[in-house]
Parts: structure tokens; sequence; C-alpha cells
């Protein structure tokens, strides 16, 4: 059967139009039996893509489609960014890790307006991949178009003698370049014995969707839909056709069609998931990292619990026997290792989320909190049933945040830690505001419409004109606004650009390029900072440490203030054994001067804590659980029995 090749998907950033569960329920709607993805010089998508078709019972071929420079990836004149497109798809493992070299390499080596690779690359990556000579823009049909047909000639014989499985792609959009560029190819491959193969480049999934991706466009170009000189698509044929409509365009060249499916059947990529990649520590001799692990909490008990009761040994055992169980010794090592060095180097730090329930974690020095008093549970945060690695988030003074991360590199090396990938979408206010610039309206116009969305997490642009009936009326009897909306409607959501997680690091055992591809950090001087091309889901998966070393102002304000009192006033205080029942503290909360307490700061909140009057930390803690969608409306209610107003009800 027919086998879609030459796929962009949304992670084509703004050219690319393709969501992945659509275009893989597509696929399964006409029956296709395997589907690849290539987006432009990044693999952005291919773990999700991979897991997406696994579960419809599609095959995924895993591919990209390269950027080539037309000498040395490293060149930086004018005439370099004449870069041409290559399709490699990956038949196995050795292809697949040969397409994250690549990908790499193109990014951190060959970044020049465009990642790209070169031939040296091509060369030295070549097992386990297929190639195709992609669309007008590769380097075999920009020769054809240029009138250089030896040299054409000779460029697919290279690229033959290279990867031996090398096809001639046919794409037979109703354009004259491309149907000169058809003609051509058809007679080189019967003169050199080359293969073709059909593909259709598709950029979004359904024929009526042309006109959203050509907006799409030209939010990528920064251009309007008037401007004739934009980058834009020949026609409304760049979707995802049916095989049968495949089959019509192929069928006085059906070896075309039949070679993709020769191809589909190369491509026998099994990934893996589930296994853990987790780094290490140096270990004492003859211990392991269980045993190495055991014996830090009992050194760290008698700390923590100068008598400690027969229930603490037990929760101490019975974690250790858990972690034990689960194969993570090693990541509660690691944590640790961190910690050591922040608490070496007089950086403030802190651990957030279910981590506190942990007494290993607690006896290790690495949490605060004493779980057994705060009645925490374990499982919230391990237990036995769990396959994934349980977050352990730490948070670091903003301006010492990188120091963290630099001895993380020396200690493990550079080439195993990198910070993490996040893809910001068009959110509901960001596709109108985009989408009006592309439409050409005014600023005044659109800013108008855009203030009339509710500030709200997660709003969307139905939901919006649910909730404001305003922003609705307009939409009715406004035609510029209604178009405004439903065209701002078919792009909401969709990928717009790649930046570097505000937290997110990774460590591995091995060198990360074994496991996915890197790229420059966003923003950052430091040319040897690195990020994943994998999001944070998709580096989980694969069974890599995923670590959130989070900057905050919050952590640097105290230790500034700790010097600054240290200094006026000769007294030294320690965060960690500050009285948790101090009667100015919680007078001064219950005053609503909050500003800066972290959580505790919003206006709603203030007044809801000037009503409570905490006079326990658990009052603090119980307001902050309950001040989110939904059980806010309980807010009330635990005032009134807090001050005696109502009579407290367990449901339980």
């Amino acid at each position: 059967m027919f086998t879609h090749l030459h796929v962009h998907t949304e992670y084509s950033l703004l050219d690319g139009m393709s969501r992945i569960p659509q275009l893989v329920a597509r696929a399964k709607e006409l029956g296709m039996d395997s589907l690849a993805i290539t987006d432009h010089g990044a693999m952005y998508g291919a773990i999700e893509f991979y897991v997406a078709a696994i579960e419809a019972g599609i095959k995924p071929i895993i591919g990209c489609e390269f950027y080539l420079a037309p000498n040395s990836r490293f060149g930086r004149d004018v005439s370099d960014k004449n870069h041409t497109h290559l399709i490699l798809l990956a038949k196995n493992k050795t292809g697949y890790h040969n397409l994250i070299q690549l990908a790499t390499r193109a990014q951190l080596d060959g970044f020049y307006y465009r990642p790209r690779v070169d031939k040296e690359l091509l060369r030295q990556h070549h097992q386990g991949l297929i190639a195709l000579s992609a669309c007008a823009s590769g380097e075999i049909p920009r020769l054809i178009l240029e009138g250089r047909l030896k040299e054409a000639k000779q460029a697919a014989l290279w690229y033959q003698q290279t990867f031996g499985d090398f096809y001639l792609e046919i794409q037979r959009h109703p354009t004259p370049e491309m149907e000169r560029v058809n003609q051509a190819l058809i007679s080189m491959a019967d003169e050199l014995n080359i293969p073709l193969v059909a593909t259709n480049d598709i950029h979004y999934v359904n024929k009526e969707d042309a006109s959203t991706h050509d907006l799409l466009l030209c939010i990528g170009t920064n251009s309007t839909i008037y401007d004739d000189k934009r980058l834009k698509l020949p026609g409304d044929f760049f979707y995802f056709k049916s095989p049968q409509e495949m089959e019509e365009l192929y069928q006085d060249i059906p070896q075309a069609l039949e070679n993709t499916e020769r191809i589909a059947e190369s491509c026998n990529l099994k990934l893996e998931f589930g296994r853990l990649h987790l780094p290490e520590i140096e270990l004492p001799p003859k211990k392991t990292a269980d045993q190495f692990l055991a014996d830090l909490c009992h050194q760290g008990l008698p700390q923590y619990y100068p008598q400690p009761s027969t229930e603490i040994k037990q929760r101490l055992q019975y974690e250790l026997e858990v972690i034990e169980k689960t194969r993570f010794a090693n990541y509660f090592l690691v944590v640790w290792d961190i910690i050591s060095f922040a608490k070496q180097n007089s950086i403030l730090f802190g651990v957030r989320g279910s981590a506190a329930a942990s007494i290993v974690l607690h006896c290790m020095g690495i949490t605060g909190v004493d779980p057994i008093e705060s009645k925490l549970v374990f499982e919230r945060f391990l237990n036995l049933e769990r396959k994934e690695l349980p977050d352990i988030d730490l948070d670091f003074e903003d301006e010492r945040r990188d120091e963290v991360i630099v001895y993380v590199a020396q200690k493990y090396g550079q080439d195993h830690v990198a910070q993490i990938i996040t893809f910001g979408t068009l959110g509901a206010r960001a596709a109108l505001r985009d989408v009006g610039r592309a439409l050409a309206m005014s600023y005044n116009d659109v800013d108008r419409i855009a203030r009339l969305v509710p500030f709200a997490p997660g709003i969307t642009l139905t939901r919006a004109m649910e909730e404001n009936s305003e922003l609705h009326s307009i939409y009715t009897e406004d035609m510029v606004v209604h178009n405004l909306i439903d065209s701002a409607k078919k792009v909401e959501g969709i990928v717009r650009h790649a930046s570097t997680h505000a937290a997110g690091v990774v460590i591995s055992k091995e060198p990360l390029t074994k496991h996915l591809p890197l790229q420059r950090v966003s923003k950052g001087n430091a040319q040897e900072s690195v990020m994943t091309q994998f999001a944070m889901a998709d580096v989980a998966r694969i069974g890599l440490l995923k670590m959130d070393f989070l900057g905050l102002a919050n952590l640097t304000i105290l230790g500034r203030a700790k010097e600054i009192i240290h200094q006026n006033c000769g007294v030294d205080i320690d965060l960690d054994n500050i009285p948790m029942d101090d009667a100015k503290t919680f007078d001064l909360l219950s005053s609503g001067e909050t500003a800066g307490v972290f959580q505790l700061e919003g206006a709603g909140m203030r007044r809801y804590i000037k009503e409570l009057k905490p006079t326990t930390f658990s009052d603090i803690a119980a307001m902050i659980a309950l001040y989110r969608p939904g059980p806010m409306e309980h807010i009330p209610t635990f005032i009134k029995a807090k001050h005696g107003l109502e009579p407290i009800r367990y449901p339980h």
C-alpha cells in the first residue's frame, strides 16, 4: 500500500500545520498502515509521532528533511545561505542514531540562518538511512531548474554511492517548475538506474486547510496575505492525499508508488521505552547504590530524629525497600550530590512538591520538612506501582542557578547534561494578534478584540466568547471580526516557536546524543549551552533523568536579606530553623501585608488571608491548597470553621 514519506507536522515551525494526532487519525481513516515524519532540520516531534502511530496500529517511519550546505557546514559567506534540501529516513536503530547525530551537528556546527549538514557529515553518518532527493529545493531538482543537467546526474550518483538506498523523488504538483523537474527525473532514473518514489510534500491535513496554512506562513515570515513578494505555496495541493488520489496522479509510473511500500517495508525502527539511563555518582569501594543510600540515611537519622521511634525506623526501612525495588537509588544519590554542592557553596535551595513526604530525603538533608510530624504520605511521591521517576523539583537562587548547572556538567560530563526544550503555542490572544497582522488589520482594531479575551489559564477563543458577551456580540455583528476570530481559531494551539524550559535539565549516564538530538539554547551567551530537541515528556519517556532546577528570585532576596541583617545587626539567621509559631509573623500575614510572599501575594489570596487570620502554618498550607478552581468555593466554609462560626465536618 502507498505510504506518505514527505510529511511536515507543526514541528516544522510555522511552515507545517499538521498536528500529529489529526495526521495519524487521517492515515488510519484512509486505511494506511505506515506513515513518515520529515520535519525541517530537527526531530522535535519524533517521539510524539512514534507513540501516536504505534497506538493507532500504524508503522512510524522517523525521518527529517535536512538543510544541506552548498559547501562546508562551517561556511558563513553570502553564498552559504543557498542551502538545499534532502529527505533522510531511518531504516533501523543505526539509522535513527545517525539521524540524531546529523540533527545535532546541523544545529551545533552548521547553523547559519538554518541548521545545515554537509556532504562530509552525510558520508560519516549514512548507515541505516534511506535518502530521497526532496522537493523543488533539493540539490538535484535545483540543478535541473538551473539547466545544469550533467551536475544533477553527478549529484544523483554521489547520493546513490553514499547511501545505497537512494530514490529520486517525484512530486506531482501542477506547477511548471515541478513538471520540468519530474520529466528530467524520470529520464535520469532510467539512465542511471536509480528508482523513483512518489511523495506529496504534506504541510497540512485537509485541502480546505490551505488558506489557514497561508496565514501561518505569513505569521512565520512577518508578512501579510497582500504581500505579493512573500513566501507562499503555489496552490492548495500540499495536503494529505488519499492512496486513490496518489494512484490517479502516478498511473503512468506505478513503480514510484510501489517504491513507497518497498521503503516502508525496509523501515523497521523499534524504540525502547521504560528502561532508565540514570547517571551514577562514584560509590565507596564494595558498596552498591542502595547500600550507600541506606548508609547516608542512617548517618543522618540521629540529626533529625535524636530518639527515633519504632514508627520512624519502620518508615525509613520501608522507603528504602521501595527505592531498591524501583531501582531509583542512583537518582536519589544524584540529587544528594547536587544538594551537597549547593550547601558547600552556600547556595540557598528548596524542594517543591510531594518529595517532602520522603523521610529518606529528609534524613539526607535534602528536604527540611519532617514528613512524620506533618503526616505526609510517601506513596504520593513514590510507590511500587509507579514506573516513571518521581519528581524531586529543586529551587535555587536565580542568580546562582547557572553555577549548579555548570557543576552538574563538570561532574557528569558536558555531553551528558543539557537543558530541555519547550514549545510555545499560539494561545487565544496571540492567535488573534498574529492572524490580525497577517490579515493586514490595524493594530488598534486587533488589540480591541484581543483585550476582550479573559485572562485565565488555558483560555480558548470558544470559551472566551462564551464568557464575554461583548466579544460574542462583535463576532456576530462584524464580519471582519468574524473572519479574524474564525481564522485565529484554526491556528490556535499550533506550535509557534521553540525556547528553553525555565527549569528543565536532563542528565544521562551515556553521552546524550546516544538517546536524543541537541541544539543551542534559545537564549544565552555561552556557546557551549545546549538543550534537547525533545520536550520534557519525551525525555522522560525514553528513560532519561529530567530534573527541575528552577531559579527563584525569592531565594536570592532571602539570601541578601540574611546578609544585610548579619552586617547591620550581627545576627546570623538560620533559615532552616526559624520558629513556626512566631506571633508577629502571623499578625503580619493576617493584616494582608503579603507583597513578595510566594503564593500569598495575589489580591484574592490577600483578602482571604485577612479573613482567615492564620495562627498555625497548617492554616496557610490549607489556604494554598484550597485556592484553586473548584476547591475555592469551600474557602468561606473553612474560614468560618476556623473561627468556630460553623462546625467542622469531615467527609471521610
